[in-house]
């Protein structure tokens, strides 16, 4: 359905709007105007329950005023300055107050300012640290189908969604692709990590047999994939990724770009899962979303690679205009604070349960043909519409926006993350209000 442009709207045509069908969305425009707590506010004035944090970012809430008077104050004291042989307070408190809550050992930490930067920081890193030990063979690259690793080159290089890089070229050279772990039988309306998949991680033997061991830099994968439709990792899976990459003698790269800081439990997937990659690509989360920020997590044995030689010397030739803006880095401090005081990091291993219960609730609503979760993370899968990818899905998600939920859907998936702060009421508002949308489209 087709709605005009709400007369307070303003006008639309400037911005091309990323990810987004622009000519129907300009059509019929829908538009956030404010937010506080769980809910959003439309232009025309309805209360709109957050069902994905913003864009799995907003993981304390909306319009944290903590937030707010931290980089006011930040502003007002040192707007911005360099990282380019050069550096700030707050830029290292930051790092610090961050390797404080990461895994054992993974206590060095490169700024980036979004996922996508993220996901090409590691992968040069891992490019890197081969180089830095005298191993120059290694410079193969693997992602694994369905994957999304952000927008970048190096990302949908190894990503695995074939409308990312359909129109841009072949990507960078040298890279395979692991089969991905959805569609199992065994595994639908699985709750938390399904039963069956792990052998699909034996895929990297053959992949190295197929071009030589020796030639293999780094795997990257995400422990949930979230923007292909929320594939939850199999039991044992990522366990034997991680023996399969130390068989093979390259580094394993886990995309925490949705899951770190607080998503599944624990302040990282990693630590959730109990499997530990070399390096960790963060974002979203870190600050709230208040500003654009990211940051890339090392394991100590792949910083010390790269400190040798003169001491006056650049190490890395990376970085960015903004790593580590003061801005952003006091946005990630006050972040860290409230997440800390009020219990966030494992809000969702407490809540998750009920969150399981009432998600799956929805097995026999028309059209749901799998439903998934882990966390406070859920997919709901549903049959497309005589061949027509999407169509279904999309009609779902504009049906709950339009009775007061913002939902994501990918192709005929929807993908929930809600805010950390969700209590049981707001889950049960927003699965009702799904099921409603789902007896309202055919």
């Amino acid at each position: 359905m087709t709605n005009p442009a709400p007369s307070n709207a303003p006008a639309t045509d400037a911005f091309w709007m990323p990810f987004t069908a622009n000519r129907r969305f300009k059509a019929g425009p829908r538009l956030l105007v404010s937010a506080s707590g769980m809910f959003y506010r439309s232009h025309d004035d309805r209360e709109i329950l957050d069902g994905t944090a913003g864009l799995w970012t907003v993981n304390a809430g909306h319009g944290r005023q903590e937030i707010v008077d931290a980089v006011a104050r930040q502003m007002a004291t040192l707007d911005y300055a360099p990282t380019f042989q050069m550096g700030h307070p707050v830029a290292f408190e930051f790092a610090e107050r961050l390797a404080s809550i990461a895994p054992d050992g993974f206590d060095r930490v490169f700024f980036t300012n979004s996922g996508s930067e993220s996901v090409e920081t590691a992968l040069k890193i891992a490019l890197g640290y081969h180089y830095a030990r005298g191993d120059h063979r290694r410079t193969r690259l693997i992602g694994r189908e369905r994957g999304y690793h952000g927008t970048n080159f190096g990302g949908i290089s190894v990503g695995g969604i074939v409308t990312n890089r359909r129109v841009f070229g072949p990507g960078l050279p040298g890279v395979d692709h692991l089969p991905h772990t959805h569609g199992l039988a065994e595994n639908v309306f699985a709750q938390g990590q399904p039963p069956q998949g792990a052998h699909l991680a034996k895929e990297l033997d053959r992949i190295a047999a197929l071009h030589g061991p020796e030639t293999i830099a780094a795997v990257i994968v995400e422990p949930v994939a979230g923007s292909t439709g929320v594939l939850i990792p199999p039991v044992g899976y990522l366990e034997e990724l991680r023996a399969a990459c130390d068989r093979i003698g390259c580094l394993l790269i886990f995309d925490e770009v949705i899951t770190g800081y607080g998503r599944l439990g624990k302040a990282f997937a990693t630590q959730a899962l109990g499997v530990k990659p070399d390096l960790i690509c963060t974002a979203k989360g870190i600050n709230n979303g208040a500003l654009p920020m990211g940051a890339v997590f090392a394991r100590r044995e792949v910083h010390d690679a790269y400190m040798t030689g003169p001491e006056n010397m650049i190490e890395l030739f990376h970085g960015y205009t903004c790593s580590g803006h003061p801005a952003a880095c006091a946005a990630g401090l006050a972040t860290m604070d409230i997440m800390e005081r009020e219990g966030l990091m494992t809000r969702a291993a407490e809540i998750g349960p009920y969150w399981q219960k009432r998600l799956h609730e929805l097995k026999g609503a028309p059209h749901v043909i799998d439903i998934r979760n882990l966390g406070l993370i859920g997919g709901i899968e549903l049959s497309p519409r005589d061949g027509v990818v999407g169509a279904r899905g999309y009609d779902v998600f504009i049906k709950a926006y339009e009775a007061g939920a913002l939902i994501r859907v990918t192709g005929d998936i929807i993908a929930l993350s809600p805010p950390l702060i969700i209590e049981e009421s707001h889950i049960d508002r927003l699965v009702d209000t799904i099921g409603e949308a789902l007896h309202a489209v055919d």
